[in-house]
């Protein structure tokens, strides 16, 4: 099972009829080559490239661009047209005066699978105490969050925000919260070593923005910036496969995983077996 675990599906066809949503996204994560395509598109790129599932992640807004990157609503009808090949999460932004309830209603009614929060363009730090009912709510109904953490290439999106070592605090508050600080919290990968080794609870995600080429950018994480068998031998079960699609398609990040010297069964769990488990459908 390969499972691509950060996606944003601002293009797909079915949720992109309205141009002001679609001109709104394209403002909101400086996507302005980008335009709308049909899903059969995007599941042709899964079959010629072995990935069997996408996690889509949507972005609320509200308070700060008064709208969405994607609904929960949204992705919501995006699963139920392939759940096959779909996982949805929501999001919420965390200072609607109805952050709660809004997120109570995209697991319980929804049915969605976990939680995407971006702390750089939400514009606030993980530890604040207004994010608490949020992340009990994550407790309550046993989902995981996908946080952004390290570096974006978004306008309006402070670093600040997500240093690896602003989650430590929610980490420890919240054990039994899976969390994964995404694309290895670039430039801070050390950093996240270091947390996703300490704290059982925390992962990371492989959607980083290389500068170079995908071959080079993950030799340079996993055998550079990581001494070689850091992540075989200390945290094999903590890093998870994930593209930043559309930024870069799905198979892209994967040839640069493949190039990876890596045990086989270390392989599978990165590729999905440790999605599997964040995600709460292991077994």
């Amino acid at each position: 099972m390969v499972i691509d675990v950060h996606v944003h599906p601002g293009f797909y066809g079915t949720i992109s009829k309205d141009p002001g949503e679609v001109e709104l996204r394209k403002k909101a994560a400086g996507w302005d080559l980008m335009s709308p395509h049909p899903e059969k598109v995007t599941f042709t790129q899964m079959d010629a490239f072995g990935v069997d599932k996408l996690v889509l992640l949507p972005l609320d807004l509200t308070t700060t661009m008064g709208g969405w990157v994607c609904t929960n609503e949204e992705i919501k009808t995006l699963v139920d047209l392939a759940p096959e090949r779909f996982i949805g999460f929501a999001s919420v932004d965390p200072r609607r005066k109805d952050a709660p309830e809004v997120l109570e209603h995209a697991f319980k009614n929804l049915g969605l699978c976990g939680l995407k929060l971006n702390p750089c363009k939400q514009a606030f730090f993980p530890a604040d105490p207004m994010m608490d009912p949020i992340y009990k709510l994550c407790q309550k109904y046993n989902k995981p969050i996908m946080f952004h953490a390290g570096m974006s290439w978004e306008p309006n999106c402070l670093m600040k925000y997500g240093h690896p070592l602003n989650f430590e605090e929610v980490a420890q508050r919240y054990p039994e919260v899976r969390m994964c600080m995404a694309h290895f919290g670039w430039p801070w990968a050390v950093e996240t070593a270091a947390l996703i080794l300490k704290y059982p609870n925390l992962y990371t995600d492989t959607a980083a923005l290389y500068m170079d080429s995908p071959e080079a950018f993950m030799d340079q994480i996993f055998n550079r910036t990581w001494g070689p068998l850091w992540f075989e031998h200390n945290f094999a079960d903590k890093v998870m496969f994930g593209s930043n699609n559309p930024r870069f398609r799905s198979a892209r990040i994967k040839r640069g995983l493949d190039s990876i010297e890596m045990r086989e069964e270390t392989r599978e769990k990165l590729l999905g077996g440790n999605a599997l488990r964040f995600l709460g459908m292991e077994g």
